[in-house]
């Protein structure tokens, strides 16, 4: 599956601006880096490929359609997957895309 291009626009409207910003093909999605660290991709999966602070994991996947992302079966610290259903709004997508990008900036840069 191919991830949608019309969420990836609109990410690439909510991270206009941002500082140290690149946009690379990465896990079949377009993923948005900040200082080389990736902060968030539209997914290939849908929805989007989120990265965010592992020990805020449990709030995170409270909230609906929010889980941890998988890979080969194993969930990963520190990732995402923020289901299509979770980002229908401006607000919400605002919301989750500013939980990446905040990570993002806590790294070294790459």
């Amino acid at each position: 599956m191919a991830y949608d291009e019309d969420l990836a626009a609109r990410v690439r409207d909510v991270v206009a601006g941002e500082p140290g910003l690149t946009e690379k093909r990465m896990f079949g999605g377009l993923a948005f880096l900040v200082h080389g660290n990736m902060a968030v991709s539209a997914s290939s999966r849908g929805g989007l490929l989120l990265r965010a602070d592992p020990a805020d994991a449990e709030t995170h996947t409270r909230e609906p359609h929010v889980e941890r992302f998988e890979m080969r079966g194993r969930a990963m610290d520190g990732w995402l997957h923020v289901g299509v259903d979770a980002v229908t709004t401006a607000a919400d997508l605002q919301r989750w895309v500013d939980v990446g990008l905040a990570y993002a900036r806590s790294l070294p840069p790459k």
